[in-house]
């Protein structure tokens, strides 16, 4: 649905995407993750046709942005970072007017408001004017503003940005919902919403793209550990001497908890089989097992190795 090919954008001497190439495919949620300046507004932009590559193609849905801009547009719902409101404007007749400016024709217009109103809920804020809206909201007629014409692509830069953390929680139930008919794009700092929301994805750094797979896959290739929760009843000095002389155990830390048994979070390589080996650890003890579960992605680090691990080889290179 989205082909990008080799896209490199300049401002000046700078170079502000370097010999960018990915995909996204049709119901496919990507998120788009980077330190700041490292291009992901840039990127974006060109994908929506609002600035010009220097080098490379961008394909939407089969449209050339560059040679077709306008079928590719039509192809496409854009929320930039600032979203796109007139605040004196009521939601109604803004959506009225986006509808119209995006070509939806007469007959289906009202139609076509009714169902992004019922998409975003906006249900309670229709009879409002914009300017008297929380910014959850505001965003939320960004989304129904990138949806009026129903485009299979949906380009959405940083649209959590500025919520609370309900308001976050809402927008990323919102996208995730979408994203099982539409292809989305979208950039965020927030890394827990990527591994939560997306299917795959792209960290740029310095204008390059370092990662390109999913959260869990990228997980198992840049880290060496693995982190496994387990909760044990048994004698707790016990317990830790006998997993001090574990010889798969890297480290191991017990965890405050307010429950009857003890749990501890176990360090070992990644590739090793901890969790069989712990429960029978367990077993062969005779204490009672109550929780045995690989952690949760830690993109955080992730981010953090690949990112900084081109900044450091820019920089040798320079």
């Amino acid at each position: 649905m989205i082909e990008v090919k080799n896209l490199t954008k300049s401002y000046g001497a700078t170079i502000a995407v370097n010999n960018v190439s990915f995909s996204a495919q049709a119901g496919e949620i990507v998120g788009f993750i980077g330190p700041n300046g490292a291009g992901k507004s840039t990127t974006m932009r060109v994908i929506t046709c609002y600035l010009p590559a220097d080098e490379g193609t961008v394909t939407v849905d089969g449209y050339d942005v560059f040679e077709e801009s306008i079928e590719a547009r039509k192809r496409i719902g854009y929320l930039p970072e600032s979203t796109p409101l007139y605040t004196d404007m009521g939601v109604v007749d803004y959506l009225k007017f986006v509808a119209q400016i995006r070509g939806v024709a007469g007959h289906t217009r009202n139609e076509r408001i009714k169902d992004v109103i019922d998409i975003c809920s906006l249900e309670p804020m229709m009879h409002k004017n914009i300017g008297e809206l929380s910014k959850g909201y505001r965003q939320r007629v960004g989304l129904a503003q990138a949806l009026i014409h129903d485009p299979p692509v949906l380009i959405l830069d940083e649209p959590t940005a500025g919520l609370d953390p309900y308001q976050i929680i809402e927008i990323r139930n919102l996208i995730k919902e979408i994203g099982r008919q539409k292809t989305i794009i979208f950039s965020t700092h927030i890394l827990s919403q990527v591994a939560a929301t997306c299917d795959r994805t792209l960290i740029i750094s310095n204008g390059k793209i370092v990662a390109n797979d999913s959260p869990q896959e990228l997980a198992l290739s840049t880290m060496d550990q693995q982190v496994t929760q387990i909760g044990i009843i048994g004698p707790h000095e016990e317990i830790q001497t006998k997993l001090e002389h574990l010889d798969f155990v890297l480290d191991f830390k017990k965890l405050d908890s307010e429950t009857e048994y003890s749990c501890y979070h176990i360090t070992s390589h990644k590739d090793h089989q901890t969790a069989p080996e712990l429960a029978k650890f367990v077993s062969q003890n005779n204490w009672e097992l109550t929780e045995l579960y690989k952690t949760a992605i830690d993109l955080e680090n992730v981010f953090l190795k690949l990112t900084q691990s081109e900044s450091q080889r820019t920089g040798e290179l320079g």
